[in-house]
C-alpha cells in the first residue's frame, strides 16, 4: 500500500451501487454444469431448460371417490328418481364400464375403459349388485384428463431458475430423476490478524468468528467454502494464502482491509493484482474493497464482525450468485413502525440493526433500533430481527415512520 493511501485514509468513498456494478463486471459466471440426483437439487440453479418428458396424469383419472359411469346413463337422476345401474365387480384398471353400468373408483384411480365421468360417492347408494345414482353428471365431470396437470413437452423452467421443494416434486411427477445444475462456486475464506485465536483468548487476544460466519454464509448462498486457518499480519503469509484460492471463483478475506500500519491486505493485493475499489460509502464497514488477482476477484471484508456481515451480505452474496449465473432475490421484508429516530450520515448508506416487537393494539410491529454504530458488537446483529436501510440521500429516519425491516439472514 502506498504511503499516500495510508495518509489520505478514505477521503473518497465509492458509492455502494457503483462498487456493486464494478464487482459484477469483475465476476465472470463460470458456466460449469453437473447432473445431480433430484433429491439433492434443492436450492441449486438450473443450467438448462427443463421440459416435461411425460404427461401428468398419463391417462384419465378419477378426481373423486365414487363410481365411474357413462354420463348419458345418469341423465335425469335425482333424489326422488334415482337411476339404477349394475355394479361391475372389478378393479378400475381391469374392468370395463358398459351401458347402464358403474364401477367403484377412488381418487387417482385410472378411469376404466368405457367410462367418461365419475359420480361422487355421496350421490350413490349401493344395493346388492346395483347402485342408485341420485345426481346426473356431465361427460368429463369429476375426471382429471390426461395431461391436465402437465402435458408432454410442456416448458417448465429456464436456466438460472433456483429449484425449490415444490419444483422437485413437479419434476419427479413427470419422471425426472436427475437435473442439470451449475456447479457451486469455489470460495476461499481467509480470516486474518495476529490477535485472533480459536479459543481461550489471553490478554490482547480475540476469538476468531468471521471465518465461521462467512463460510456458512457462502454455503447458504450456494457456494463451496474452503475456510483457512487464521493468517497472521505478515505479507508473505497473506500472499501465500490468497494465491491458494486463486484457482477458484472468489477469495474473501476478513480483517486488515483499512489504512492502519497493520492493515497489510491492500498492499499485498496491489502486488498480486489490481485494486478496483477500496473504501465504500457504507456504515458499518466502509473499509471494504476488492481487487482482481490473476482473473479472480478477492474481496476484503473489514475485521469487525458486524462490518464483516454487512459487507458480506451486500457484496459477497451478489458475487456468489453472479459466479453461478443465479438470480439475486430481494431480501424478505417486514413493515414496521420505527420506535425511535435513526440518525445517519448524508452520502452514506446506513444499515441500522433493529428488533421487532409485536403490539397487539397496533397494525404494525415496532422496529426498535439496537445499534447504528458499533461494528464490533456482534450480539447487536446476531440478536436483531433484521436491519433498516437508510439511503444515502436521507439524513436519518424519524420515529413513527413506516420502515421495511430486511431479513438479511433468510436462506436464499
Amino acid at each position: 500500500m502506498s504511503t499516500d493511501r495510508k495518509q489520505s485514509g478514505f477521503k473518497q468513498r465509492t458509492r455502494v451501487d457503483d462498487a456493486l456494478a464494478a464487482l459484477r463486471d469483475a465476476v465472470d459466471p463460470h458456466g460449469r454444469a453437473e447432473e445431480v440426483p433430484l433429491a439433492e437439487a434443492d436450492g441449486r440453479t438450473l443450467a438448462a431448460t427443463m421440459a416435461a418428458p411425460a404427461s401428468v396424469p398419463s391417462a384419465p383419472e378419477a378426481a373423486m371417490d365414487g363410481y365411474a359411469v357413462r354420463a348419458g346413463d345418469t341423465f335425469g337422476a335425482s333424489d326422488r328418481s334415482p337411476e339404477v345401474l349394475r355394479e361391475v365387480d372389478a378393479e378400475p384398471t381391469e374392468g370395463t364400464v358398459g351401458p347402464d353400468e358403474a364401477l367403484r373408483v377412488h381418487t387417482g384411480s385410472a378411469l376404466p375403459e368405457g367410462a367418461d365421468a365419475v359420480v361422487m360417492i355421496e350421490q350413490v347408494e349401493p344395493i346388492a349388485d346395483e347402485v342408485e345414482v341420485f345426481d346426473a353428471v356431465a361427460e368429463g365431470e369429476n375426471v382429471a384428463a390426461a395431461g391436465e396437470d402437465v402435458e408432454t413437452g410442456q416448458h417448465l423452467y429456464d436456466p438460472g431458475h433456483v429449484l425449490r421443494p415444490s419444483d422437485l416434486g413437479l419434476l419427479k411427477s413427470v419422471g425426472v430423476t436427475e437435473v442439470p445444475v451449475f456447479e457451486k462456486p469455489e470460495v476461499t475464506v481467509i480470516p486474518t490478524g495476529d490477535e485472533l485465536v480459536q479459543a481461550d483468548p489471553g490478554p490482547g487476544e480475540t476469538i476468531e468468528t468471521n471465518g465461521l460466519t462467512v463460510a456458512r454464509f457462502v454455503e447458504r448462498w450456494g457456494g463451496n467454502a474452503t475456510e483457512l486457518d487464521v493468517v497472521p499480519d505478515d505479507e508473505d503469509a497473506l500472499k501465500d494464502a490468497i494465491r491458494s484460492g486463486l484457482d477458484g471463483e472468489l477469495v474473501v478475506t476478513s480483517g486488515g482491509s483499512s489504512v492502519g500500519e497493520r492493515d497489510l491486505l491492500p498492499e499485498v493485493l496491489e502486488d498480486l493484482g489490481e485494486i478496483v475499489v477500496h473504501g465504500v460509502a457504507l456504515k458499518p464497514g466502509h473499509p471494504f474493497g476488492f481487487a482482481v488477482c490473476e482473473g479472480t476477484p478477492v474481496l476484503m471484508l473489514p475485521g469487525y464482525p458486524v462490518a464483516t456481515i454487512v459487507n458480506a451480505v451486500q457484496f459477497l452474496r451478489p458475487a456468489i450468485k453472479r459466479a453461478m449465473d443465479a438470480p439475486l432475490p430481494p431480501h424478505p421484508t417486514t413493515e414496521a413502525e420505527l420506535d425511535r429516530k435513526i440518525a445517519s450520515e448524508p452520502g452514506v448508506r446506513t444499515f441500522a440493526r433493529v428488533r421487532l416487537e409485536e403490539r397487539p393494539d397496533e397494525p404494525l410491529p415496532a422496529a426498535v433500533p439496537t445499534r447504528v454504530s458499533g461494528s464490533g458488537v456482534l450480539s447487536s446483529v446476531a440478536l436483531a430481527d433484521g436491519w433498516v436501510v437508510v439511503d444515502e440521500a436521507a439524513e436519518g429516519i424519524d420515529a413513527g415512520e413506516t420502515v421495511a425491516v430486511q431479513d438479511w439472514e433468510a436462506r436464499q
